[in-house]
């Protein structure tokens, strides 16, 4: 996931769980104002009621003054208010107003109402009055509230995670273009962009200037790595091509045993494959520092079609069977010679790790509008980590084989000269699909 849409997810679970905690708290304290002003009027009504209380409108309130449980109700027409007066003894430390929420039921109709108990004594009698508001309204108004407020919420957060996701778009601009042109782009260090990217945030400036000069050291250790790889091969031919001419003129001796002759035999095949290594990796280094020009036609076709001549003994040997499926006549502007070893060490690789009388299939086609050439062996197929690990110099898919393991770290070097994509695909004891996908730049013939 991009980070753009990290900082947004994050910014917008930040506003729900702040709106969470106000659809929880806001009510609350609605509430808590309802009620404070409830209670002022509860107690003016009760101030009232108190003020202008004699012993004839308690007689009036109670008409019979010796049932201590005779009570006097007065009720509103809409049930929203309700007075009673009842004689009930005095309590030792007993408030004398309490307020709270209790349902009563009048007239038949059960309503919560917010409740003033205050208890007095008049003329040594002990009386209760309970004056109540309902809270119907209130709790209609609470959630009116709550509706609204998530509903206005809902919208506030859809707007915000819109100007969060445009607004993170419009600050890592200069992010995304720093990878885009600078890192993702870039193949060779010879390649890399040093133009400073314009940004108004200084930590990309720094970031785009730290990038440049992280850059410059790699492209001089490069530098450095392939010029040395490049001195110690032309150092070394010269002491090897002096040992094989040395091996060469001691075979000449006719005083030299079966024994010294085998010898001698055996030190000029290793001097050979060392030359060959030797080559190799000059090679690689000629390519990677851009030796080559690439200016030739290739025809793919000629090439399969050559390759398959040079070869054919050793296909014959292991009586693998050849099927070349081209369909295309193709001609590629690059390196003719660099483009003919390409192909000729994933022939020989798939001649060399394939099944006794296996065989090999050579077709092209399209793949998303770029030509490709594929070459399928019948061999031993390799595991997704030896697919990791067959561009690397000196590694073998099989220890049992012969080989420097150079064969396909060249074509690798090949390929990316000519900015063509290899494809792998392998199967255990099934096969490998070895694809070279070209640019798009390709021309028909």
């Amino acid at each position: 996931m991009k980070i753009k849409h990290q900082l947004a997810i994050f910014n917008a679970l930040t506003r729900l769980l702040v709106i969470l905690i106000l659809w929880l708290m806001l009510p609350i304290l609605v509430e808590n104002v309802v009620y404070r002003h409830i209670n002022n009027s509860l107690l003016e009504k009760k101030h009232k009621f108190i003020e202008h209380l004699d012993k004839n409108e308690i007689d009036d309130f109670i008409e019979n003054p010796d049932d201590s449980t005779e009570t006097y109700s007065q009720f509103s027409t809409l049930h929203s208010e309700f007075l009673v007066l009842s004689r009930s003894p005095i309590k030792p430390n007993q408030k004398k107003a309490v307020f709270s929420n209790d349902f009563r039921i009048i007239e038949g109709e059960e309503n919560e109402y917010r409740i003033l108990q205050y208890h007095f004594t008049y003329e040594n009698q002990g009386y209760q009055l309970e004056i109540g508001s309902s809270l119907s309204e209130v709790n209609d108004l609470t959630f009116i509230i709550r509706f609204f407020i998530l509903i206005v919420f809902v919208v506030i957060l859809l707007i915000t995670f819109l100007a969060d996701t445009f607004y993170i778009e419009f600050l890592l601009k200069p992010f995304y273009k720093i990878i885009d042109t600078k890192i993702r782009r870039v193949n060779e260090p010879e390649s890399f962009d040093h133009t400073p990217i314009k940004a108004r945030s200084r930590d990309f400036r720094e970031l785009d200037f730290v990038l440049n000069q992280m850059m410059d050291r790699i492209a001089e250790l490069f530098k450095k790595e392939k010029q040395f790889i490049s001195n110690v091969s032309h150092e070394l031919l010269t002491p090897i091509a002096l040992l094989k001419n040395k091996f060469e003129n001691l075979l000449q001796n006719s005083s030299l045993d079966d024994n010294a002759v085998d010898k001698i035999a055996s030190s000029l095949k290793t001097l050979d494959m060392l030359k060959k290594i030797i080559n190799n990796l000059l090679l690689i280094s000629r390519i990677e520092n851009n030796q080559y020009e690439a200016n030739e036609e290739i025809n793919f076709h000629e090439i399969i079609s050559d390759l398959q001549e040079d070869l054919q003994d050793r296909i014959d040997d292991r009586e693998i069977q050849f099927l070349s499926k081209m369909q295309h006549n193709y001609i590629f502007t690059g390196n003719k010679t660099l483009i003919h070893i390409l192909i000729y060490n994933l022939v020989t690789n798939a001649i060399k790790y394939n099944k006794p009388k296996g065989s090999i299939v050579v077709e092209d086609g399209f793949l998303e509008h770029r030509y490709f050439i594929s070459i399928t062996d019948s061999g031993i197929g390799m595991t997704p980590s030896q697919i990791e690990n067959i561009f690397n110099r000196f590694a073998r898919i099989s220890s049992d084989q012969d080989g420097q393991g150079l064969g396909l770290a060249i074509a690798e070097s090949i390929a990316s000269f000519h900015h063509i994509e290899i494809k792998v695909t392998s199967h255990i004891s099934e096969g490998t699909t070895f694809m070279l996908l070209l640019p798009e730049t390709v021309k028909h013939n």
